[in-house]
């Protein structure tokens, strides 16, 4: 990884995967840093650990747990592990960073 990442290069970076929707940044020990950039569906599955996204652009709804709530760019977005969540009926360039922990 670069010193400097911008989400406009970690979506080129997505992009060049072929269908993949996201791409791992860096990781560190227990902490991963992740660029996600659905298209279409959100086929998540409950991770192992804790995820923190934070919304870089787009708009739709997040499920977690069952529960419903638009987002927008600039939020922040927490799931603890073995909770199940995904993004619905999200806008066409919806990216986030995510970050897993423990």
């Amino acid at each position: 990884m670069t010193e400097r990442m911008t989400p406009e290069n970690a979506l080129k970076a997505v992009e060049k995967l072929g269908g993949q929707r996201w791409i791992t940044i860096f990781k560190h020990g227990a902490l991963e840093l992740e660029f996600y950039a659905p298209r279409g569906s959100d086929p998540q599955q409950p991770h192992t650990r804790d995820e923190v996204y934070f919304v870089v652009s787009g708009s739709g709804w997040f499920v977690r747990a069952g529960a419903r709530q638009r987002f927008a760019p600039g939020e922040v977005l927490y799931v603890p592990a073995g909770v199940p969540h995904r993004f619905e009926q999200f806008s066409d360039d919806f990216a986030a960073w995510a970050i897993f922990s423990g």
